[in-house]
């Protein structure tokens, strides 16, 4: 065995011990954060306010990931992946702990809102995808991006009925406690990502800044295209993982089984988003992005005209579920696809702020319609016109690789 073959198999023992690492950090963090959904019914009770006030906590929660993923993935593509996601992992743990001492609604919004959301541009996937995409050669590439997209899935099967059992068996506040004391395990997985090198101290072969690199992406259509279609996954998933449980609970079913739903359409993403990181090294990425949206419109309209009924509720979970985080593997695999791995990051953090404004409007849209009508109906009716929407954005995308030329020689 030659020294270079034993370098590569080293490279790819680490590669696989940062996709394990990384995975578990995707899982705790999106499976955390997703089992908030659970809070909203006990939390507006004893609170005595509208489900609009805990649901604005969480679209501040949504916005302020987005707003502050571009920075964290600078950092990232900067100094490395460790620090953003220890940073992250902090800032996390400490949001999800005060929930549990929020007697008011800036409280929440402060915890449940701007701390979580904050702490989750360093721990979730704008960091981890890139990170580990580093480590993959590019034929590897999608699948391992596909690996990560469902281990977060898994997450949010495995955590949210621990979520809706520990608000059940102890109370809102000591499950919020509970959890935010888990979720400081994302700092020693951090670890594993000690060794990839940001480009401070491992410059890639490339004379591109970071302001060519975004002065390259903003003039570039398909940039925009894939931003805009990225803006209606966060609407869509977002409305769903937060009032699901209380949309189950309007229907005269119960909470655990709206709790239970929500981790369905964590176990059923595992499946999506593993294939669509397979499908997504063999297919046009732009065109599967197409028919996953409009495949969500389908299972909306399915749903609605359903009669209500606990299997009616699962099998939306389940359908839903292998569209739901799919389109994070596909659209960050276009991201470094056509601008490269050097600042994926940053650039991928910039489309996912798109989808984190999205998440804004689904979470707080769906408290205020539903205190305003007492129904979800109108925001169901948006997320099946933006289904439309987002399958036809991507439909004009350029996929191929920018093609830069040369750097000239010194």
């Amino acid at each position: 065995m030659t020294a270079a073959s034993d370098g590569q198999n080293y490279n790819m023992r680490l590669a696989y011990i940062a996709l394990l690492c990384g995975g578990i950090i995707g899982a705790l963090s999106f499976g955390i954060r997703s089992g908030f959904g659970v809070f909203l019914p006990p939390i507006t009770a004893e609170l005595g306010v509208g489900r609009e006030v805990f649901a604005f906590s969480l679209a501040i929660q949504n916005l302020l990931w987005g707003a502050t993923q571009p920075f964290a993935g600078a950092i990232s593509d900067r100094y490395g992946p460790f620090r953003a996601i220890c940073g992250g992992a902090l800032v996390y743990a400490i949001g999800t702990v005060l929930i549990a001492y929020s007697s008011s609604a800036g409280m929440l919004h402060l915890s449940a809102g701007a701390l979580v959301g904050a702490g989750l541009s360093g721990t979730s996937f704008g960091i981890i995808l890139s990170a580990v995409g580093q480590l993959f050669p590019p034929e590897r590439r999608s699948w391992a991006l596909g690996v990560v997209g469902a281990s977060g899935s898994l997450g949010q099967f495995l955590l949210v009925p621990v979520a809706g059992g520990l608000v059940a068996s102890v109370g809102w506040k000591d499950a919020a406690l509970y959890m935010g004391l888990a979720s400081l395990i994302m700092i020693p997985l951090a670890f594993a990502f000690w060794t990839v090198q940001g480009t401070k101290s491992n410059p890639v072969p490339s004379s591109q800044s970071v302001g060519e690199a975004l002065k390259e992406a903003f003039t570039y259509k398909s940039y925009w295209l894939l931003t805009a279609g990225f803006f209606v996954c966060g609407f869509q998933v977002a409305f769903i993982a937060v009032h699901l449980p209380a949309y189950a609970t309007d229907l005269g079913l119960t909470v655990a089984i709206g709790a239970n739903a929500l981790a369905l359409v964590g176990l059923f993403n595992v499946i999506g988003s593993y294939s669509a990181g397979v499908l997504g090294g063999k297919f046009s990425r732009k065109y599967l992005l197409s028919l996953l949206y409009l495949a969500r419109g389908v299972v909306i309209i399915a749903m609605l005209l359903a009669p209500p009924s606990e299997f009616m509720i699962y099998a939306f979970a389940g359908a839903m579920g292998l569209l739901w985080l799919s389109t994070v593997p596909l659209t960050s695999g276009l991201v470094g696809q056509i601008f490269g791995m050097r600042y994926m990051s940053m650039l991928f953090g910039i489309v996912f702020f798109s989808h984190q404004i999205g998440s804004f409007l689904g979470v707080w849209l769906g408290g205020r319609i539903f205190d305003e009508t007492g129904s979800y109906n109108g925001i169901w009716y948006i997320s099946i016109a933006l289904s439309v929407f987002a399958g036809l954005v991507h439909w004009p995308i350029k996929e191929n690789a920018i093609e830069r030329q040369p750097a000239p020689a010194e």
